[in-house]
């Protein structure tokens, strides 16, 4: 009888144990645990009497009309495998939609803001390109990539910049930057603790942020940028 409670207890034990192992595992708060196979860029010009850039980020976005569509597809280590060199209007307005997929087929981009807690750990970079920056142009005529979820997947609110990611970002090359191609990344990134509350809207561009900013890249999607001289000009 001895042995047979001794067993018992053993499974019982044992049981305990993996069912601890197995709920540690599933709530590491890791989105992507076996990498990402395939992703997307999506780029939609976005217009509007309201649409317009100023010093760091755009007015009314909330108002504008989204037009034509193109999307860059990346293998999984971030090489453009379709629409890798893009056209776009120096002064127009783009909306960047990230999408990505595990090896399972899986759609992985959301889970990367799927909670306050989880994009804590997360911000998006477009790195690259010496781009004189909307803030230090002399005529509103500079580059903007602004990152601008509006809620998190549970549905919670973002609040101001320090909180959003990047998954959903909007762009201007502007008209300063016209000129020969220009070869960028889009880098999202998986920071240390505390560290995004530290970045701000004008340090998407640094060519430092990996030492600025310490954590580890989870993306570094390449392509390239041509501007064209744009609806005004």
């Amino acid at each position: 009888m001895k042995k047979h409670n001794k067993l018992a207890a053993l499974a019982l034990v044992g049981g305990v144990l993996f069912s601890v192992v197995s709920c540690n595992k599933d709530n590491d708060n890791e989105p992507v645990k076996d990498g990402i196979e395939r992703s997307e860029l999506i780029f939609t010009e976005v217009s509007g009497d309201g649409v317009e850039a100023h010093g760091d980020h755009f007015h009314g976005l909330g108002n504008g009309v989204e037009g034509e569509s193109i999307t860059i597809k990346f293998d999984e280590n971030g090489t453009a495998i379709s629409n890798g060199h893009l056209h776009l209007e120096a002064d127009a307005v783009y909306k960047i939609e990230l999408k990505a997929w595990d090896y399972t087929g899986k759609e992985v981009h959301n889970d990367f803001i799927a909670n306050k807690a989880t994009a804590d750990n997360y911000k998006a970079f477009l790195i690259g390109g010496d781009f004189i920056l909307n803030p230090d142009s002399d005529h509103e005529s500079g580059a903007i990539f602004q990152p601008r979820e509006q809620t998190y997947a549970d549905g919670e609110r973002v609040t101001g910049q320090y909180e959003t990611t990047g998954i959903l970002s909007y762009f201007t090359i502007g008209h300063d930057n016209e000129g020969p191609t220009k070869e960028v990344t889009y880098v999202l990134r998986k920071l240390n603790t505390r560290v995004k509350e530290t970045i701000s809207r004008v340090d998407w561009n640094r060519s430092d942020y990996a030492t600025k900013f310490p954590g580890e890249n989870i993306l570094e999607l390449k392509f390239d940028i041509h501007a064209e001289h744009g609806h005004g000009h």
